[in-house]
């Protein structure tokens, strides 16, 4: 009886769970539509003959023999729109890139394009045309007999051990939780079905399972599709992956350095179950599938697991985890307070927490948020709990933000506790006064800062009054225990301060905001403002630059407006855009903002501290925060995101009514400055079960990457009201490309057990930098206008001459970028790879045709030379000339990059330091050309540009410059492993090759 594979009539019973099922499916045939190259469709029927020698498709005009390709013809098969057939433009919205594959055949390298119905039926022909290629010559029988495989082996082994009593037989309940505990997450019930299913096709019902039934079950339950067609793309025997398998997907997908085969062997070791496996080096689907999955291929970079930003700037350079009411369980007005808050906020690593000090009914300071007296908490009770949790989730300083709403006579006693309980850990230092910036979060490891109000210098007395802060007095009006007196005339209210209490604060002054000029001329480092969402809000949209600006030297604390009286939260990102350090966030309210605010602070080892991007750190530097493009000296990245499947996704909490079935899709989001916010969705997985296949890809520009976030969220499509399922919220910056498994988390940021999406991630650089062509007449040939970024007049002769001196190299440096970024994206193209490939992969690609074939013309990469020459022996088919032409260009135009370089880095350097000459005499050199009010504006923001683009090019020059130097490596790396490489002794060391530049000072 031949095993068939189901693709249509239950999709979510999906059995492509071994080549031998795909080369089934391929010799019963299936309906695909062949696209000529004038860009017509047409359907055909497409069947493998049963001597798995050739491929035939009918009806055709041509004779039978004609009608068909011969497999070891084949060079290569290619998933997605990768022909120029594919890609032109009549044809690129028809389909969708996953439902489209191509047969690259012939000793002229033709393409038969063809486009199937589903992602499925795809994978099964492509699995299965890999595996001929591979084996079409020496096994003309079926895959899958004769010989036991590994994968069989292992699973009959765990069934013997099962089989306690050696009757060959096992209770079904037994091998149900057999196959759970070697898939945590997958239901019994879906384990139980699988065996009547089984039973009942092979006419056995029973209360026992026999071996054979076992393994059939196991495998058809656990393959992921998905995964075995990665498998066997990297697979020399399309079974297994040998220790030089790994190594390619390692180092070509996964995009890690340094691999060695003892590090694939120690993987292998880790995560492969059978033992056979284990002792010979071969990774099977289920030790593959295991290490997929597993923490060492997480889409969170390790790296960002531990502290790895620099903690020696001043504090004002970095983003602080900041709390509002943390004790608060429910809302601002109906809420309790409760003393866990405080633990769950300083153990989530929050770096700032707002204590309301009241008078108690017992004589000391009480933290009350709530109506009822009941409520409140003793303050030496919080304290207390601060002492002992302030540095349990990270070394560097605690903030805490005083709000007086207390006697003169109960702060005394506030001011004693917190010298009594933290000790030396409070931070009493009076400010340097000849410094210009705040001390650095290494500077005040292990250290508590007092927030809050300070006597006036000339004050002698025990209390005083001082200007009262807005924050706070919401809570007190809406209980009626406002007793502030407004004074006559307007103005700020006043409250008693007591000395004790002043004494405490040192760096965090608090003082009330006038305007950005008072500001800039009159406060000092250690003094800070806090602003209401709404005030900030006007000023990030009104005069973003200028809060950016003031940010780089003051502290600025954002709280949330009154009149969020659910508690719930203001968006972080609005503030965050403009450099604002503390934006005050309700912990206890779960949400889209939380989830932003908690994926932001992971990038930092979770430490509390995020160093701000370097664009908001420079003394002179131009950044809009509403920019609506890239911004200059920023490289803008694309982001490629392919989301494959889902895995065990729960249901949406509240669907009790709605059943068993989940139908999913996928939200991708990007949180960033406005130019990035950007927002695309999968489509619904139907009826799939709880382990969906999207496989979609989805595309995002993002212009400041520093400052981007990625969310993925799961919903139901299916159901009315709650429909959310899962989230995962991660910082750009710590995205880690290839094959990855998203660790799924509840709307509360909790994780769910097995709850995973499985996605492939690819960051490049924005081609071009031009406009988009337009389609129609206008856009004739589809040519981009290069644009060229320039420096702008600021109106002083001195100054602008001295930057038109960059115009040349200016231009210079955006030419030798983009023409090596243009030829690599054509040979990548003629390669049949997207932009998001790596060198490695071009080269093992055009490898790869050449040993497929008996009569390969002669192509060998020279390795002998720096820059090694791709040289052809004889006549070449056309395909092959093109590729050869555009490896040319693209090493003749990395070398210019590569030589140039160095002069053209040194002419944009030389330019900006210049400039920057000028910086200390900017005041003056205004007063003396007469420029004011508008026009001053304008010059110093031209400067602050001129500024900007000269660094940042040089930068974007230098980071070219390291890549094209990368580029050889790999081509060398690649020459070597793959056989085309000749005279490969001269191989150049990475080090060698990737010399660096010098780094500019900020």
């Amino acid at each position: 009886k031949k095993k068939t594979v189901s693709f249509s009539t239950m999709p979510n019973d999906r059995k492509i769970n071994s080549t031998a099922a795909c080369i089934s499916f391929m010799l019963e045939g299936c309906e695909l539509k062949k696209v000529r190259s004038n860009s017509r469709m047409y359907s055909r029927f497409f069947v493998l003959d049963a001597d798995m020698r050739s491929v035939r498709w009918e009806p055709s005009k041509k004779d039978s023999e004609k009608a068909k390709i011969e497999i070891k013809s084949v060079k290569e098969v290619r998933v997605g729109k990768k022909t120029p057939v594919l890609r032109s433009n009549g044809l690129s919205d028809q389909f969708p890139d996953e439902c489209a594959f191509s047969i690259i055949y012939g000793d002229n390298y033709e393409s038969l394009d063809l486009v199937a119905s589903s992602a499925d039926v795809v994978s099964a022909w492509v699995m299965g045309l890999r595996y001929l290629v591979s084996y079409g010559k020496h096994s003309p029988e079926a895959p899958g007999t004769g010989h036991p495989s590994l994968r069989t082996s292992w699973i009959s082994s765990v069934f013997d051990l099962a089989d306690l009593e050696k009757s060959g037989r096992i209770p079904v309940s037994r091998a149900v939780q057999l196959i759970k505990a070697l898939n945590p997450g997958m239901k019994t019930s879906t384990i139980e079905l699988k065996f009547k299913e089984l039973q009942k096709a092979s006419e056995r019902p029973s209360a026992e399972v026999a071996c054979d039934l076992f393994v059939e079950a196991y495998c058809e339950l656990c393959t992921r599709p998905e995964i075995f067609f990665l498998l066997v793309q990297f697979s020399s025997n399309k079974e297994y992956l040998g220790l030089k398998d790994l190594l390619m997907f390692l180092e070509v997908e996964q995009g890690m350095e340094g691999v060695t085969e003892e590090k694939c062997l120690e993987i292998v070791g880790k995560y492969e179950p059978s033992k056979e496996g284990r002792e010979k080096g071969y990774l099977a689907i289920d030790g593959f599938t295991r290490y997929l999955l597993s923490a060492d291929c997480s889409i969170f970079d390790p790296q960002h697991r531990k502290v790895c930003q620099d903690m020696a700037q001043p504090l004002s350079h970095y983003y602080i985890s900041s709390a509002h009411s943390a004790c608060l369980l429910e809302d601002n007005f109906w809420g309790r307070s409760d003393i866990t808050g405080y633990i769950s906020a300083l153990g989530l690593g929050c770096r700032s927490i707002e204590l309301v000090l009241w008078d108690g009914p017992e004589g000391e300071p009480v933290v009350f948020t709530s109506p009822s007296a009941a409520s409140c908490v003793p303050f030496r009770t919080v304290v207390g709990l601060i002492d002992q949790h302030a540095f349990a989730a990270s070394a560097y300083p605690l903030i805490l933000c005083l709000v007086v709403r207390c006697s003169a006579a109960q702060q005394r006693l506030a001011a004693q506790c917190l010298r009594k309980t933290l000790g030396e850990k409070l931070y009493l230092e009076p400010p340097n006064p000849t410094a210009s910036y705040l001390p650095s979060p290494e500077q005040l490891k292990g250290r508590i800062l007092i927030k809050g109000k300070k006597l006036p210098p000339g004050c002698e007395d025990s209390e005083g009054e001082v200007s009262d802060e807005e924050e706070g007095w919401e809570l007190a009006r809406r209980l009626g225990q406002e007793d502030r007196e407004v004074p006559e005339g307007g103005g700020p209210r006043r409250v008693r301060l007591s000395r004790e209490l002043s004494e405490l604060v040192s760096l965090c002054q608090a003082v009330p905001f006038q305007d950005f000029e008072s500001s800039r001329r009159g406060q000092r480092y250690w003094e800070m403002c806090s602003f209401s969402e709404v005030e900030a809000g006007r000023f990030a949209n009104e005069c973003p630059a200028e809060l950016v600006s003031y940010n780089k030297r003051f502290l600025s604390r954002i709280y949330p407006s009154p009149m969020r009286i659910d508690a719930s939260n203001m968006n972080p990102q609005d503030f965050w855009k403009c450099g604002c350090q503390m934006v005050a966030m309700n912990y206890q309210t779960p949400g889209l903002m939380m989830d932003l605010n908690a994926g932001w602070f992971r990038q930092n080892g979770a430490c509390g501290y995020v160093l701000r991007p370097a664009i908001m750190r420079e003394e002179v530097s131009y950044f809009s925060a509403n920019a609506k493009d890239s911004l200059p000296g920023v490289p803008a990245q694309l982001l490629h995101l392919k989301v494959i499947s889902g895995q065990n996704l729960p249901k949406p909490k509240g669907s009790g009514a709605k059943g068993e079935v989940v139908e999913p899709y996928v939200c991708a989001e990007i949180h960033g400055i406005p130019a990035d916010c950007a927002e695309h969705r999968t489509k619904t997985a139907l009826q799939s079960g709880d382990n969906p296949i999207f496989d979609e890809s989805l595309e995002f520009q993002i212009n400041l990457p520093e400052l981007a976030v990625l969310r993925f969220v799961v919903l139901d499509d299916d159901y009315i009201g709650d429909e959310f399922i899962a989230q995962y919220t991660i910082p750009f910056e710590c995205l880690q490309p290839g094959y990855r498994h998203v660790p799924l988390q509840s709307l509360a940021g909790e994780p769910l057990p097995h709850a995973t999406l499985f996605v492939h991630v690819a960051i490049t650089d924005r081609r071009g930098g031009g406009k988009g062509h337009r389609r129609g007449l206008a856009g004739r040939r589809g040519r981009r206008v290069r644009e060229y970024t320039s420096t702008k007049a600021t109106g002083i002769k001195a100054i602008d001459e001295v930057f038109r001196t960059a115009t040349q190299p200016l231009r210079e440096a955006t030419d030798l970028r983009e023409n090596v970024q243009n030829a690599l994206v054509s040979f990548k193209e003629l390669c049949g790879l997207t932009p998001a490939a790596n060198m490695k992969q071009c080269i093992l690609t055009v490898a790869t045709w050449l040993l497929h074939s008996d009569s390969a013309p002669s192509v060998t990469l020279n390795l002998a030379e720096r820059y090694p020459p791709m040289e052809a022996q004889g006549p070449i088919p056309d395909l092959l000339r093109k590729v050869l032409t555009a490896y040319e260009t693209m090493i003749q135009t990395s070398r210019t990059l590569i030589e140039s370089a160095d002069a053209v880095y040194g002419k944009l350097i030389q330019a900006q330091q210049a400039g920057m000459d000028f910086h200390k005499e900017l005041h003056r050199i205004e007063a003396k050309e007469g420029l004011r009010g508008h026009k001053l504006q304008k010059a110093l923001e031209s400067f602050a540009w001129n500024i900007t683009v000269l660094k940042g090019q040089a930068d974007l020059l230098k980071h070219a410059k390291a890549e094209a130097l990368d580029n050889l490596w790999q081509i060398h790396n690649a020459g070597q492993s793959c056989g085309i490489g000749r005279n490969g002794s001269a191989s150049p060391e990475p080090s060698r090759l990737r010399a660096t530049l010098e780094p500019i000072p900020e």
